[in-house]
């Protein structure tokens, strides 16, 4: 490991005091919030020239090329260099943002603009979503990789929760080409932040052709006894899980007579868990057993996730969605920094985007028919029913003396 990226760990410094890790999260944090205005923007974009159903097309189009070509994104982070990637990436979704913020300001251009504005966006988050998932463990040493995914999840956390609201008031402002120009301007922000953050050195390995990379990638997890059983068991998990979370908490809300009023209490209640979690894991570093930890967290937070589809009253929902959200938050910091330190350097990119794979590719295809069973059979069975599911990547790994002894430097 070079000396420059190890400047502040060998001083001693945890992670969230550490500059070059700080520089990194301003980048990360100004990103996110790009994300969250640009999806805004996009939406109410498309609801000002297009039906309802056709808003839902252009939302989902990004969705598409970034399912494709998630594991492509692995093989080029890992060939490229994560950071390489990570600061194109920002630098094309600057060019392109500010180009559409251009177009909607001097014309009135029709749907066609927001759907390939959706594609290409698409096209660069499946190069950037494993790159960026890649970069921590180059930032940082491996004692402070717990510091650094807590220090993550409170940048998604900021950007998921000020995002939208930034979006909205710059469209109330000056509409579409407004939000989509702030958009561009906190790309913008993030690639100076980048190009100056120290990494550890790009492992200099004999390269195959891209196809051979993408096998020898799988092939890696598959027989990896700590990386491939914890992936799997990271995928059951967001199979279970997404449902409940992400289409459940809506339906559940409508059928107990809560009202999106309710709804808002119980995810604000989960994030506020998840952004609990976050600072716990900055704050606190290493956690004694790992490995046990995650296991007995994911077990936990399944049965929380599933205890909320059984709350009688608004107060208890709101109270369990508040303990799942801080229980899976460690789960997911634990596992994603299990796995990291456990995969050799050379891998990373493609690690990551195996993960990303099946929490932004594949989970979402469960929403039809998690939302299907929930009309047929009731919130309750099938809030029980998925977390049950979620549970099983627990008990898998539960059997495996690796995972359940498991440590993190």
């Amino acid at each position: 490991m070079s000396a420059t990226a190890t400047t502040g760990a060998a001083a001693g410094r945890p992670a969230y005091r550490d500059t070059n890790v700080l520089r990194w999260l301003t980048a990360y944090i100004a990103s996110m919030l790009g994300d969250s205005v640009y999806f805004v923007a996009l939406g109410f974009a498309a609801a000002k020239v297009a039906p309802p159903a056709q808003v839902g097309l252009v939302m989902a189009a990004g969705a598409v090329p970034r399912a494709v070509l998630m594991l492509g994104g692995g093989v080029v982070a890992d060939r490229f260099g994560p950071r390489l990637v990570v600061i194109g990436s920002d630098t094309v979704r600057c060019a392109l943002i500010l180009a559409a913020a251009a177009a909607l300001a001097l014309a009135s251009p029709g749907l066609w603009l927001l759907v390939a504005v959706a594609l290409v966006f698409g096209v660069v988050d499946a190069l950037f979503m494993p790159a960026v998932g890649a970069l921590p463990p180059r930032i940082t040493t491996p004692d402070q990789l717990v510091r650094l995914q807590g220090l993550r999840a409170m940048a998604i956390r900021i950007g998921t929760v000020v995002g939208p609201p930034a979006g909205g008031l710059a469209m109330g402002i000056g509409g579409a080409a407004a939000a989509f120009a702030v958009a561009g301007l906190l790309f913008a922000t993030s690639v100076p932040l980048l190009v100056g953050t120290r990494i550890t050195p790009q492992p200099a390995v004999e390269r195959a052709p891209a196809a051979q990379e993408l096998r020898d990638g799988l092939r890696y997890i598959r027989r990896h006894r700590i990386v491939g059983p914890l992936v799997l068991s990271g995928a059951l998990c967001e199979l279970g899980l997404v449902g409940p979370l992400n289409v459940g908490m809506v339906l559940l809300c409508d059928q107990r007579g809560w009202g999106a009023a309710g709804y808002g209490w119980v995810i604000a209640a989960f994030g506020a868990g998840s952004g609990a979690s976050a600072v716990l894991l900055a704050v606190r570093g290493r956690i004694p057993r790992a490995g046990a930890v995650q296991i007995t967290t994911l077990l936990l937070g399944s049965a929380a996730v599933g205890s909320i589809g059984v709350a009688p009253v608004l107060g208890a929902a709101v109270a369990v969605a508040f303990l799942a959200g801080l229980i899976c938050g460690i789960c997911g910091g634990l596992a994603t920094s299990l796995i990291q330190s456990a995969t050799d350097p050379a891998y990373l990119g493609r690690v990551t985007s195996v993960m990303s794979l099946t929490g932004f590719g594949l989970a979402p295809l469960a929403y039809p028919l998690f939302a299907s069973c929930v009309g047929r059979y009731g919130a309750s069975p099938v809030f029980a029913v998925s977390a049950a599911f979620a549970a099983l990547g627990a008990a898998f790994t539960a059997l495996l003396p690796t995972i359940r002894q498991a440590a993190l430097p």
